[in-house]
């Protein structure tokens, strides 16, 4: 062996050994099951350290019922979570979205008294860590949307926009976006989602932000391009996979171009970098449901099967019919 190649393969066995080892302990394997898309497997991690008391697992667990859209077992175990460990900001940030989600499908006297709930963990989770961008977004989110007598309003989050300058500046423009459309001043709402797609060093997701505005205002050319653009940036950066999943879900809400919509899906489910926000076992399933429509029957079974065995009660699979 030559001494560049000795030298080269040096340095790499020296980084090697100097490498911290994997993380195997059932949470981290857990946590890579719900990124994965495997369901079944993490609940099986989760479930007897669950049982435990184990504050991060009830969390973890909360949040693959979640993905499932078990959104009563997701609160039940995020509010254990929380008890568990009251002073932690991302608990209580997911306690606020599995409430807000279970509020958006409850009657109108039970959706008040939980949209209260839910203001008050996305408050508590930004008092928490005033750094948790994440939080701070699904708050502004809330105070933007929500009415004053469950403790939104646009004043607040305007207030949250700007905290958001000094942590995600693209989060803060994606906010005002928002909140310029929520006051039906739509070029302002153009310009704020353009903002935020120049500042966003992953910008995939913001061209299908970007798309989902256009939709909203049948723009259909222009939502059409941008869904390109996003699939095109998520294509040259790894860590925009779920932009993917997301441009494929609007094509398949506005029934355009199924095929595109099915690439995209394929295209995400065969990344190592998928993420809980966007389930594998949720894309196999709509990826069967459009292979049914475009007539490939092997591929409809073959995807609703993968789903199943990623995630066997997650009920859009269990309920899917396939013509074919």
């Amino acid at each position: 062996m030559n001494k560049p190649a000795l030298a080269l393969l040096l340095v790499a066995l020296s980084a090697v050994a100097g490498a911290p080892p994997a993380d195997r302990s059932p949470l981290a394997q857990a946590h890579a099951a719900l990124d994965a898309g495997e369901a079944d497997q993490a609940l099986n991690l989760l479930d007897p350290l669950a049982a435990q008391g184990s504050a991060e697992a009830l969390n973890l667990r909360c949040r693959v019922y979640y993905s499932l859209e078990n959104w009563d077992r997701a609160v039940s175990d995020c509010e254990q979570a929380v008890r568990r460990e009251q002073g932690n900001s991302l608990f209580h940030m997911w306690l606020g979205r599995a409430l807000g989600e279970k509020a958006g499908r409850a009657s109108f006297m039970s959706a008040y008294s939980l949209g209260k709930r839910v203001h008050e963990e996305f408050e508590t989770a930004v008092r928490l860590n005033g750094r948790n961008a994440e939080a701070l977004s699904d708050l502004g989110e809330f105070d933007y949307s929500a009415p004053s007598m469950v403790g939104g309003g646009i004043d607040k989050a305007e207030a949250v926009a700007s905290q958001l300058d000094h942590l995600e500046p693209a989060r803060a423009h994606e906010l005002r976006a928002r909140i310029a459309e929520q006051r039906k001043d739509f070029s302002t709402a153009e310009r704020e989602f353009k903002t935020a797609l120049a500042a966003d060093p992953h910008p995939a997701y913001q061209w299908i932000t970007l798309a989902s505005f256009y939709r909203r205002r049948s723009r259909w050319n222009e939502m059409d391009q941008a869904i390109h653009n996003g699939e095109a940036a998520a294509a040259r950066d790894k860590h925009a996979a779920v932009a993917l999943f997301d441009g494929a879900s609007l094509l398949i809400k506005t029934n355009r171009d199924p095929a595109q919509a099915a690439r995209m899906l394929a295209a995400y489910l065969g990344t190592p970098f998928k993420s809980e926000s966007a389930p594998a076992f949720a894309a196999h399933t709509r990826l069967a449901r459009l292979f049914d429509q475009l007539g490939d029957a092997n591929g409809a079974h073959r995807e609703l099967a993968a789903a199943l065995a990623e995630a066997h009660a997650y009920r859009p699979s269990l309920y899917l019919k396939l013509k074919h």
